[in-house]
């Protein structure tokens, strides 16, 4: 595989990341004043560490040898274990806006349902590689793998934490068909998984509540809808070509979110339809490119590590950009390189990492095994 998509992909999160940058610098102002004693660039100075930390994750993920997963077993199954010992924790903690998310270590916060997202692919692409042709079987394909998710979803929709949840299932569901176990085995432990999740959705009122704003509602007390409305303010505003950079009226307590969920009403408020497309087109090159890198893997493993990693980051992009056009119910669910946020910047990065780690190998091996081949 030639390396052009590996640099490619790469640039496209460059350009991703110092745009996200360039919108939360305006964004959190506002925010970051008033809870940080008027320290306006509070969450753009803490974004540039998490940021750092990322890269350096990032470059770790790209030079691990992705094939080390299946071939060190034990290692995979205590990565796998830490994560459910890290999504039982958060409640010991007490819980933050109705939800029990957060592992609260002092100046640390952490999210593990982000590093449940990205266990769930390397958990699910090393059994489903190793078991092979007995995808095709129930209980080793689709029962074994649900079984094996169920941890990291059952734990995640308890916080809860509906968002999380939805990327956990959908991700699992994709790569169970991509490995090629039977489209009516996965329907099968696919209802069972909504089933849940409609039974969770219904005894919550702060879902159903949005649920109702994404329907229509027009109550005034109702944060979903009033959240949806600035959000639609925001992108009136903005028309084609934006009010200009810092000048967002909606940043300045209309939009409670500015500087996470709703980050993208901000920028597309100040830059307008040009930042819409813009963005919108950058997240769908990163996910061509991904794809591409994923299907010339030199091997199955790494198709479904490039697939998954490439699947989360464009599902939870197209959900966010969805949920501020008013296409999709109000879900906080962060925009992946531009919400502030340690945990899920972190993530993305590791994400990104995973992926150029299957371009990259599967690159350098093929130029190997050439080289064996004309060597006389």
């Amino acid at each position: 595989m030639r390396k052009t998509p590996i640099y490619l992909l790469g640039l496209t999160v460059t350009a991703l990341v110092a745009l996200g940058l360039i919108v939360l610098c305006s964004a959190s102002g506002t925010n970051a004043a008033r809870l940080h004693n008027g320290n306006v660039y509070f969450f753009v100075e803490r974004q540039f560490v998490y940021l750092g930390v990322g890269v350096v994750a990032a470059c770790a993920a790209t030079f691990f040898d992705y094939h080390r997963w299946r071939d060190n077993l034990a290692f995979t199954v205590l990565f796998y274990l830490a994560v459910v010992v890290l999504l039982a924790a958060v409640f010991l903690f007490p819980a933050i806006n109705g939800s029990q998310r957060w592992l609260n270590l002092g100046p640390i916060r952490l999210q593990p349902s982000e590093l449940a997202k990205l266990a769930t692919v390397i958990v699910l692409g090393v059994y489903l590689d190793r078991i092979g042709w007995r995808v095709e079987l129930f209980k080793r394909g689709a029962l074994a793998s649900a079984v094996l998710v169920a941890p990291f979803a059952l734990l995640v929709v308890l916080e809860p934490d509906f968002g999380s949840f939805m990327v956990i299932a959908c991700t699992a569901g994709l790569m169970m068909f991509l490995a090629g176990v039977r489209v009516w085995h996965v329907a099968c432990v696919g209802a069972a998984g909504v089933l849940l999740f409609v039974v969770k959705l219904l005894s919550n009122a702060n879902r159903m509540g949005r649920l109702a704003a994404f329907l229509g509602s027009d109550d005034a007390d109702n944060p979903a809808a009033y959240q949806v409305a600035m959000a639609r303010v925001a992108l009136q505003r903005g028309g084609l070509l934006g009010v200009g950079y810092m000048q967002s009226m909606q940043k300045h307590g209309y939009l409670p979110e500015a500087h996470t969920d709703f980050i993208f009403a901000v920028g597309a408020e100040e830059f307008g339809l040009v930042f819409t497309v813009g963005v919108l087109l950058l997240f769908v090159l990163f996910f061509i490119l991904a794809l591409y890198i994923a299907h010339h893997a030199e091997d199955r493993l790494g198709r479904f590590l490039a697939y998954g990693m490439a699947f989360i980051i464009f599902f939870q992009a197209c959900f966010n950009l969805g949920v501020v056009c008013e296409a999709l119910p109000t879900k906080g669910m962060a925009l992946p390189f531009f919400s502030y946020g340690g945990t899920n910047l972190v993530s993305a990065f590791l994400a990104v990492g995973v992926i150029l780690s299957v371009g990259i190998h599967s690159s350098n091996n093929v130029k190997r095994r050439l080289k064996r081949t004309v060597r006389p």
